[in-house]
């Protein structure tokens, strides 16, 4: 069974309708989502053939790097049948419609990025889009040449009539095709072997701009009589501020205004992450100088004595005793009992930030009765919200417009910084840029949970498993969510249908929470982060203890091909036979199982995330506890490779991204504060760190394309950490790395440059 992702779900009456544009070309829109706009009548946007033969395609999802503002258009070129130098972007507002029934999409479905769907809930509707351009086109021509549509095709940027031996460019039918009423049924969408432009690589369409600075991020919003404002936030956890002086801040050259900012109590819902005071001048470093002249006292905070160290002490204590029983197939007790081995490790996966380059920021203009947003944002609906319930403004008045965005990661899915800088702009009642600082957001960011992970297994005379069990302590992201009951923060640390169900018998997990005053978010690929690190170093362990290979322990696992129930984010189906041939690809590339000098070991490891596969072969050496990664080879299953370029970059960056969180990255507390404030003691890995042997790979599987955002990281720590125990036999099992090799610096055999900031510095 293929599932087709996203699959638009239309009415007869809402299928994708032609009109006149701008200076006579043809526009594609939906007729159901129709708007009134200054009197006029208009369709939602989304494709537009002008005159001179050249396509804008109109893209409703935010950009965050993942390569959709190259990847929609590509599959409106495909069905339109255009040459793709012909074709430009243009970035679409959020588009909602307050109806009798609530609030609809104008664009045909929601617009945001996270959960790896920016494609596929566009791919059938973006597609659908480009034929039923295409079919106006053809109808237009059969028309004027007085024969039957059937009798015409087309060919890039013309319709051909094969009988009358007569061919006419698009350009010469765009005024007449607008003109003609839209069927009543939806253009057939082509079949995958006739593709030219999808699947093929294509370069990203505004990656000139990018490169030459013009493109604009939302660091770069500047507009008429825009004030600017930043928030001196409360340096520990959930603190509230007592009173502020705010003579010496007001005394700066350029500050307008400075008044105090109420986030939630502790506990409590948030738009809002901390309490502060605001300051507003006539420029960022005004406003900075004045926000550091603030004499503010804080009051005491519920959470100034929570630290890592007792964090970790506390989930400890908890798994002493019993957590909540989240799933638990066939009987474990029993199971366990009666396994010839049974084996019991333990795992620390820390808390981490996002660490975006472009720090958190918005523009905000309020006015009695409506509201102008300008920001950076995964998902600009929660954008509108926010704004709303900041303002009061109804949601219908709100225009949120997206900038393409200095990294996401999960982090530009809450709006608090939204929230912020409308409530700013309110209370002034000047348009506002709220920028924070980097330091802003290194110690208030929705950071990724940690937790303490406890792993048994039990397997029989011959090796198999039989018994598995994963426990969990860890603070949920779920964590101060509105309505939350308590049964429901495992939901987002431990996923029920992921590796091993269905191929262990009897599966137990159990999980335990702790309420530490960090406050989580999403972060790549989210929990399978973790939990991919865990399970793929245990199978490790566990082939190691049994005197069994790790790849032929993963392959016995893993098996054949076969549909399992996948009820989690990228179901409905989960096919661990995809995993098997991933595994095997790459471990032959890399040449697993030759012989190694002494110091040296490749390490395994993959993982099923998204409704994508991939899986990681990396080969490291140890010298004298230096670490130096030799090679990766990385390989990636997303069904059907849209945009092949864009999946490859994202690989490599999720590669990346896994190794140097693995590497050295964690957020630490110390008496309620978050110790880690910028890129000097939070070092992202650098480039010496990487090896110029860097393998990616795209395996196709079927027409279906599946998620690709999150998919390239879960496991290239596991394949990691498992390449330094086949080095040395010492096996990492808290992360980050660090020191624990016995040497701080870690680089690549391509440089000999030190990956660490400082000569000093332990992670």
């Amino acid at each position: 069974m293929n599932r087709a992702p996203g699959r638009l779900q239309l009415t007869r009456r809402q299928f994708l309708i032609a009109g006149a544009g701008a200076a006579g070309s043809l526009v594609i829109g939906l007729p159901a989502l129709a708007f009134e706009e200054e009197g006029e009548r208009k369709i939602g946007f989304f494709v537009q053939i002008n005159p001179d033969g050249t396509v804008i395609v109109g893209c409703k999802e935010p950009e965050i790097g993942q390569g959709l503002r190259t990847a929609l258009p590509m599959m409106v070129a495909e069905e339109l049948d255009v040459d793709w130098e012909k074709v430009s972007i243009e970035q679409m507002p959020l588009g909602i419609v307050k109806t009798a029934d609530g609030f609809a999409w104008k664009y045909g479905g929601g617009q945001g990025v996270g959960g790896s769907t920016g494609l596929i809930s566009n791919w059938d509707l973006m597609r659908q889009v480009g034929a039923d351009a295409r079919r106006q086109l053809l109808r237009a021509a059969a028309e004027r040449l007085g024969v039957d549509e059937s009798q015409c095709h087309t060919k890039p940027g013309a319709v051909i009539c094969t009988s009358l031996d007569k061919e006419i460019p698009y350009s010469e039918l765009v005024v007449a095709a607008a003109a003609l009423p839209a069927p009543e049924d939806a253009a057939p969408l082509r079949p995958t072997g006739s593709y030219r432009i999808i699947g093929t690589p294509r370069k990203t369409i505004d990656a000139l701009d990018i490169v030459t600075g013009k493109t604009k991020y939302g660091i770069d919003t500047i507009q008429p009589d825009m004030r600017y404002a930043v928030i001196a936030r409360a340096p520990v956890l959930n603190a509230s501020v007592r009173s502020f002086d705010d003579t010496r801040a007001r005394a700066v050259d350029g500050v307008l205004d400075v008044f105090r900012i109420d986030g939630p109590a502790p506990g409590e819902p948030y738009f809002i992450l901390a309490s502060g005071v605001a300051v507003v001048a006539t420029s960022t470093w005004a406003a900075m100088e004045g926000s550091a002249a603030l004499d503010i006292e804080w009051e005491d905070s519920p959470n100034a004595d929570d630290s890592s160290e007792r964090f970790w002490q506390e989930n400890e204590e908890m798994l002493k005793g019993d957590g909540q029983i989240v799933l638990d197939d066939g009987d474990f007790d029993a199971a366990m009992a009666a396994a010839a081995t049974k084996l019991t490790r333990r795992y620390r996966v820390p808390f981490v930030s996002h660490a975006p380059m472009e720090p958190m920021n918005c523009y905000a203009s309020v006015k009695a009765d409506s509201c102008h947003i300008i920001a950076p944002t995964q998902m600009p609906s929660g954008a509108s919200r926010a704004a709303s319930a900041a303002t009061g403004v109804p949601r219908e008045n709100i225009t949120v417009e997206m900038t393409r965005c200095g990294g996401g990661f999960g982090r530009r899915m809450p709006a608090d910084y939204v929230f912020e800088a409308a409530t700013i702009s309110k209370q002034t009642g000047w348009p506002i840029k709220l920028q924070w600082s980097r330091e802003d957001d290194m110690k208030n960011d929705f950071y990724r949970p940690g937790g303490l992970h406890e792993v048994h297994a039990g397997l029989d005379a011959d090796g198999k498993v039989t018994a598995w069990a994963q426990r969990l302590a860890s603070g949920s992201k779920y964590y101060r969510r509105p309505n939350m009951p308590d049964e429901n923060l495992s939901r987002p640390e431990l996923y029920p249908d992921d590796f091993p169900r269905r191929m262990v018998d009897n599966l137990r997990l159990e999980y335990f929470h702790n309420a530490i005053g960090l406050p989580r978010g999403s972060w790549r690929a989210p929990a399978h982060t973790a939990n991919a690190f865990v399970i793929q170093s245990f199978i490790d362990e566990i082939a190691h203890e049994t005197g069994q290979d790790p790849l032929a322990l993963r392959l016995d696992l893993l098996g054949e091909p076969r549909e399992l129930e996948y009820s989690n984010h990228g179901g409905p189906v989960f096919n661990p036979g995809r995993l098997t041939r991933l595994i095997r690809f790459v471990a032959e590339r890399i040449g697993y199982g030759r012989q190694l000098a002494d110091g040296r070991g490749i390490g395994l490891a993959t993982h099923f995330t998204f409704g994508g596969y991939a899986a990681h072969a990396i080969e490291v050496s140890v010298d004298e506890g230096k670490l130096t990664i030799e090679r990766i080879v990385a390989a990636i299953d997303c069904g059907l490779a849209v945009h092949p370029n864009a999946v490859d970059a994202q690989l490599q960056g999720g590669t990346i991204d896994g190794l140097s969180t693995a590497l050295g990255l964690e957020i630490t507390v110390k008496d309620g504060q978050v110790q880690q404030s910028n890129f000097h003691d939070y070092p992202l890995a650098r480039i010496a760190a990487f090896p110029s042997r860097f393998e990616t790979h795209i395996l196709p599987y079927d027409d279906v394309p599946t998620g690709v955002g999150e998919i390239g990281l879960p496991s290239a720590a596991p394949a990691l950490t498992n390449a330094i125990f086949a080095a040395t036999g010492q096996r990492i099992r808290s992360l980050p790395i660090g020191a624990q090799l016995g040497a701080v610096d870690m680089v690549s055999a391509a440089s000999p440059q030190t990956w660490s900031p400082d000569e000093d510095e332990v992670f």
